[in-house]
């Protein structure tokens, strides 16, 4: 009995670890892509940075707790059966792994919370009918798919209109950055501040209250800023630069501060995504242990340390090892991406998914992120725009949940039909 638990333990991590490989190698290049796209950073920095950050994400704000059925897609209460759960989270995160693998080898990027989605609706369709399924939250999150690239395109849009009217375009553009710097950097950390203090892991463990964390984000932005403008005026009032500079010579000077802006918020969406998309691959993996080991099923199913440290290791590794893949799409295909370009591609990707999750609103990190980089080129007009990547992207959107569902269905029933 005890090798049998073993073995059966060992599969169960072993996928796990799959579909923490899957996020990395699919979801985790989204943070990454426009910084290597507007050469911020090198791949192999990007590849670096993101996994670093993305395994503290996932370690140390990664949930505690994670439902049993993924976002409420199924009641565990109408399937009678516990082996049917153990079975039934298998399938869902097998099916869920084989399309993310299909589509990170294919380069184009998805959801990997949508695929986990899916593979839930596919086997709670084939354990207990088309019934057993919320389909409320099932019409919520088809609606994502609309909301997040628009909200994400939308807010890029309006910050690159915003760079490029009050910096880029301004008589003094070194001067205009030297003033407005600061304010970006201090936004960036509230945004930041806000995402990781509040609904959080995190907030539940320092116990503050609302007036402690809006304090708390305030000095935040105050102290960002002051040292944003006490950086950007040394950084630009250094001697040699007293010197009359062409007009190519201060437009490279601004790109490259809005490198360094650039660089901190992929740094920030790496964090996040570990942080958050870490349930995706090991809260079904808490589930089927659980399952397997009390044979009961619970709502909630604490997740303890040692799987979180396998789902950030598979992250890392899925972004080491396939990374470049997604990132090659997003940060150089669809569109031409300059730093200041990129900045407002993980500003407005970073902003629409804090503000829609803290309203409740279901969206994804990757249609943001994908939104966001159209939205930018849209900025420079529709040529600028390769739509025949979008129309992959698109298309592959749409197919995610069904094509989960399907395979994750199939496994179950084979699962069923075998065991």
């Amino acid at each position: 009995m005890i090798f049998e638990v073993s073995i059966i333990m060992i599969i169960i991590l072993i996928i796990g670890f799959y579909m923490a490989w899957n996020i990395g190698a699919n979801d985790l290049a989204n943070s990454m892509a426009s910084s290597v796209g507007a050469k911020a950073v090198t791949l192999r920095t990007a590849v670096i940075l993101g996994g670093i950050l993305a395994f503290v994400g996932a370690v140390f704000v990664g949930s505690n707790v994670s439902e049993t059925i993924k976002s409420g897609i199924v009641d565990p209460e109408q399937i009678n059966n516990s082996k049917y759960i153990l079975y039934g989270a298998i399938a869902a995160l097998l099916g869920a792994s084989f399309w993310i693998t299909l589509a990170t080898w294919k380069e184009l990027p998805i959801s990997t919370t949508h695929s986990i989605v899916g593979g839930m609706m596919g086997f709670g369709i084939a354990a207990g009918g088309f019934g057993i399924v919320n389909w409320s939250i099932m019409g919520r999150i088809a609606l994502s798919w609309i909301i997040s690239p628009i909200l994400g395109g939308v807010l890029a849009y309006m910050m690159f209109k915003i760079v490029l009217k009050f910096i880029l375009r301004d008589k003094d553009p070194l001067q205009a950055v030297k003033n407005l710097g600061p304010v970006f950097i201090s936004i960036t950390f509230v945004i930041i501040s806000v995402s990781i203090l509040f609904k959080s892991p995190l907030s539940n463990r320092i116990g503050y209250g609302m007036v402690e964390l809006v304090g708390l984000v305030l000095l935040v932005a105050l102290i960002t800023g002051l040292l944003g403008r006490w950086i950007l005026v040394h950084f630009l009032d250094k001697p040699k630069l007293l010197k009359k500079l062409s007009e190519e010579e201060i437009y490279i000077r601004v790109e490259l501060i809005f490198s360094r802006l650039q660089i901190m918020t992929a740094c920030y969406v790496a964090f996040a995504l570990g942080a958050n998309d870490v349930a995706n691959a090991i809260g079904p993996v808490a589930a089927a242990a659980s399952v397997y080991q009390t044979g009961a099923v619970g709502t909630e199913v604490a997740i303890p340390i040692y799987l979180l440290l396998i789902g950030g290791i598979g992250i890392v590794i899925g972004m080491f090892t396939w990374g470049y893949k997604v990132i090659r799409t997003i940060g150089t295909k669809i569109t031409h991406i300059t730093n200041s370009r990129g900045f407002s591609i993980e500003f407005g990707a970073a902003t629409s998914v804090l503000l829609a999750s803290k309203l409740g609103m279901p969206v994804s990190t990757t249609h943001a992120v994908v939104g966001a980089v159209v939205g930018v080129g849209l900025a420079r007009g529709l040529e600028a725009i390769d739509l025949s990547i979008i129309k992959k992207i698109t298309i592959t959107w749409v197919v995610t949940v069904p094509i989960s569902a399907a395979t994750a269905a199939g496994l179950f029933l084979m699962f069923v039909h075998i065991f």
